[in-house]
């Protein structure tokens, strides 16, 4: 299930994802973005409280709202569900930045269509020679959420995956990773008018209410001013 991260209808439609699913009793899991792999809820207590939850997946709240977050991880505490963090850990990003053989995961024009995804992301701020790194990191983190999807399989239920629509695009994202003999559904929540970029990219497209209009390039180009160093 891809999102647009700062859109909260698509949040709300996740909650009530899982629990629709938990209901059915056909939800082995719900596997986050959120969250670095190996954190999870598994041994917590279906009361367990907000703060228990985020220690256990190590919620950093300064990336990811827990206001926002929360209420679809608790939906699936409450109901017994596992909940587990799949992104890269941060620790492991540096090594994936230098990884070149990450470059052979895709086809040359997958490869260059998901570099191109880096740019506009970025809105055209990054150094060209920063994008194949920023480019291995997203590989890498599409192949470490399709690895935590793959370990909880369960016959006969499904594992959520929540994470950006970015991620999960069919050609390029998290199901290319995924074994042959899992049957994978890609479903995509679009704030506004659908994308042409996720058009074949999803079994399903949502469309929600569009967000009001935010300059995303100004914020970014204002952060990453803040992080250079500071001039002598």
């Amino acid at each position: 299930l891809g999102e647009q991260h700062d859109a909260p209808q698509h949040q709300r439609i996740e909650r009530d994802v899982v629990q629709t699913l938990a209901d059915r009793g056909t939800l082995a899991a719900v596997a986050i973005e959120m969250a670095e792999q190996r954190n999870s809820t598994v041994g917590l207590a279906r009361d367990a409280t907000d703060d228990q939850v985020q220690s256990a997946l190590h919620w950093r709240s300064a990336g990811w709202s827990w206001a926002a977050y929360g209420p679809v991880v608790m939906a699936a505490v409450r109901a017994g569900v596992p909940v587990l963090g799949a992104n890269l850990p941060r620790s492991k990003m540096s090594a994936a930045m230098a990884d070149a053989s990450l470059d052979r995961q895709l086809s040359g024009p997958a490869l260059k269509a998901q570099q191109q995804a880096i740019r506009i992301g970025h809105c055209g701020l990054l150094p060209e020679n920063q994008i194949s790194p920023m480019t291995r990191i997203q590989l890498a983190r599409d192949m470490s959420m399709a690895q935590t999807v793959a370990n909880a399989h369960q016959a006969s239920k499904t594992v959520l995956l929540i994470a950006g629509a970015g991620h999960v695009r069919r050609g390029l994202g998290v199901p290319l990773y995924l074994p042959r003999d899992l049957k994978a559904k890609v479903l995509i929540a679009q704030a506004g008018e659908g994308q042409s970029a996720i058009n074949g990219e999803a079994d399903v497209v949502w469309e929600t209410a569009a967000l009001p209009p935010k300059d995303h390039c100004a914020e970014l180009q204002h952060s990453m001013r803040r992080a250079l160093p500071q001039a002598q």
